[in-house]
């Protein structure tokens, strides 16, 4: 296939342009090319030269004064040879180091299933936001009626993992902008929160009566505990003398098959002390009972592992056996849409209606700020509020009257 070069100059200095010509399969092809350099190897001193090409001379030669002025201005970026797949596998295993094994296996597993395989081979530096918003847009409102669709959280989710990707490429250099900046994930509407009301509490609290993990069920709901949290708790955690709880560990298990149990922080990463009522004291010191019991059952099999709530041998106790067994009990009591960590909400409903600040609502249940607590229970307090004028308005009518 001969070809044949026709040198020339850019204009201005800006590099050098030639006119290329390949005769293929007895058809001529002609385009242009050109080259600037745009550094030199600190190591060799060589020059690093950078090549574009288009229909034209006069389009070549804008691009390398494009490029020239970038240089000048120190705001050139090299093309990178890196798809999105090659940052992404690089990402995650240079820069994810320091985060909880958990949310690791979920990042990658969101770019395993969704990102990677829609825009892993596209160039990093030809990332556009169309294309990612045109990714979000079909996931969560797919083109096809057999695939299902994702819901907006999940989506906003990989949202999140993706720009986090993006800005440590932005700030290595690989690429100028984030492309994800100007994407719109979908929104996400708050679904209502479903406390269980003062009839089912009590319903709840017969059902359990006598359970194997009653006074887990109890203690969960007298105290707003998340269900980790309270999987995670070790007998070191509690002074039953002075009541109170030290929640510092929650416990979690990796996320692939046969993934081993561990300890890590409480969401947020702060630890916190609550007061107990008495009731909830006097329910850890019948689950030590309980627990002294299984300990002389289970003889040479038991495993020390200081854990409040175990299994027959002192061991982890598993999610799944606490979730299942308590589906089945609200089940009984017919609400079967109530969630384990619907009991942390019925704390939190119980507490401010017996008058617990909002504040102090905040630091038991662990959360942030006030202001997210109130946002999720702001409802319970504005009916409050309406109850307290409605009494007012029946003591109004009262003392008028006479």
């Amino acid at each position: 296939m001969p070809r044949k070069n026709t040198m020339g100059r850019a204009a201005n200095g800006n590099g050098s342009i030639r006119k290329k010509t390949q005769i293929k399969n007895g058809k001529t092809y002609t385009w242009w090319e050109g080259r600037i350099t745009t550094e030199r190897d600190p190591g060799t001193g060589k020059q690093i030269q950078r090549s574009v090409s288009g229909k034209t001379q006069k389009e070549v030669a804008q691009k390398l004064r494009e490029i020239s002025v970038e240089i000048d201005k120190r705001t050139y970026l090299a093309p990178t040879k890196l798809t999105v797949k090659d940052w992404l596998d690089t990402w995650v295993k240079e820069y994810l180091e320091d985060i909880k094994p958990s949310t690791k296996y979920l990042y990658t597993r969101n770019m395993e299933m969704y990102i990677i395989p829609n825009l892993g081979s596209v160039k990093l530096d030809a990332l556009t936001s169309p294309m990612v918003q045109a990714l979000y847009n079909r996931l969560h409102k797919p083109d096809k009626k057999d695939v299902k669709p994702l819901s907006a959280k999940t989506i906003r989710s990989l949202h999140g993992v993706l720009h986090k990707a993006l800005q440590q490429a932005v700030l290595n250099g690989y690429i100028r902008v984030n492309p994800t900046d100007a994407c719109k994930p979908p929104r996400v509407v708050k679904k209502e929160i479903q406390p269980l009301d003062e009839t089912q509490v009590s319903e709840f609290l017969k059902a359990i009566q006598g359970h194997p993990h009653e006074y887990l069920y109890k203690i969960t709901l007298f105290s707003g505990m998340r269900e980790g949290e309270v999987l995670g708790l070790t007998w070191d955690c509690v002074d039953l003398e002075h009541g109170t709880l030290l929640i510092k560990q929650q416990l979690r298990r990796e996320q692939q098959k046969g993934g081993k149990y561990y300890f890590s922080p409480p969401k947020n990463n702060k630890s916190r002390v609550l007061s107990l009522a008495p009731s909830v004291v006097q329910l850890f010191r019948l689950q030590k009972l309980k627990q002294n019991g299984m300990r002389l059952e289970a003889g040479n099999s038991w495993e020390e592992n200081n854990l409040i709530f175990s299994n027959q041998t002192g061991g982890f106790l598993s999610y799944r056996t606490v979730y299942d067994c308590f589906k089945r009990i609200v089940d009984k009591i017919g609400s079967p849409s109530t969630r384990f960590h619907d009991l942390r909400h019925t704390y939190a409903v119980l507490a401010i209606k017996s008058g617990d600040d909002i504040k102090t609502v905040q630091e038991n249940l662990g959360h942030a700020t006030a202001a997210f607590t109130l946002d999720v229970y702001g409802h319970v307090t504005a009916q409050m509020r309406r109850d307290s004028a409605d009494r007012m308005e029946q003591v109004i009518k009262s003392v008028s009257a006479g």
